[in-house]
């Protein structure tokens, strides 16, 4: 039974280890996320060491069951509930901190539009900050965001290849980075040149910011703007949503393998003991006929 008992928990950590690779790779994904278009490298760091730690735990665990340690096994059993609280408490931040804001839909648009107002609290703060807004948008000019944003059309007569027309570019669904950062607001009412090239009207007068933010300098566009900003709002609120998706599957298969673990150990011990499962533990060989 004691055997049995360890080979239970050696497999619990094994499927614990396997568990751990799916966690891991959402935070390599966010890492990839981060370089190409949010720059905020600092998302993916909760989830690799929680990762981390859950394949360096279930290795101890392994360890323990196979060379019948018991002390080893305790201190997996209490380092893997901390893990399961921190993975718990990184999911309830994820999602208290992407609560609000959306993009909101414009007339004849296709794409959405995003303000700043529209965010509160802790990852909206992070990201309006000066001095790190100077880094994310230094990463976003550095990994060429808007690049891509310029599409081609050959014209029927000519044969040449130009700019996509006004009506073609307001039917493209963009990106929350490139709809923020890569072009004026719609409430601007600047003329469309190209998707990065935009002239203000004569003597036009708009209250948004944002428009005399606003620069055809390629290397600046819309980077400045709050829009940009809700824009990264956007695309970090998307990303985060789809990894704690996947970190609650992973957290509730962990609380079940936690729960089997916590289990196994107990009967191991009970049989390391010398007591056999269900066995009255009664140490009178005559008990009193008195009850209560």
């Amino acid at each position: 039974m004691m055997r049995g008992s360890n080979t239970v928990i050696g497999a619990v950590n094994f499927v614990t280890f396997l568990i751990s690779i799916p966690i891991l790779a959402s935070g390599i994904w966010l890492s990839a996320r981060a370089n190409s278009t949010d720059c905020l490298r600092f998302l993916q760091w909760p989830i690799i060491v929680i990762a981390v730690s859950i394949m360096v735990i279930s290795l101890m665990g392994f360890a323990g069951a196979c060379y019948r340690l018991a002390w080893l096994l305790q201190l997996y059993l209490f380092a893997m509930f901390l893990v399961v609280a921190a993975l718990l408490g990184f999911i309830v931040f994820a999602f208290a901190v992407t609560d609000r804001g959306q993009g909101q839909v414009v007339l004849n648009r296709a794409f959405l539009e995003y303000q700043l107002s529209d965010y509160s609290g802790w990852l909206k703060d992070r990201v309006s900050d000066p001095g790190y807004w100077a880094k994310i948008s230094a990463c976003l000019r550095d990994d060429h965001a808007c690049y891509k944003m310029p599409r081609y059309t050959r014209d029927p007569v000519t044969g040449v290849l130009v700019p996509e027309s006004p009506d073609m570019f307001y039917r493209r669904n963009l990106s929350p980075i490139e709809s923020g950062c890569c072009k004026p607001p719609t409430s601007c009412g600047f003329t469309y040149v190209n998707e990065t090239f935009w002239i203000a009207g004569a003597g036009m007068t708009v209250n948004d910011m944002d428009c005399t933010r606003w620069s055809n300098n390629q290397q600046s566009l819309c980077l400045q703007c709050d829009s940009c900003k809700a824009g990264v709002l956007a695309s970090l609120k998307h990303s985060w949503r789809k990894v704690s998706v996947i970190n609650i599957v992973m957290l509730i298969l962990l609380v079940i393998i936690y729960v089997i673990g916590c289990a196994a150990f107990r009967n191991a011990k009970r049989m390391h003991n010398g007591e056999s499962f269900g066995e009255n533990r009664m140490t009178k060989s005559r008990p009193s006929r008195m009850h209560f």
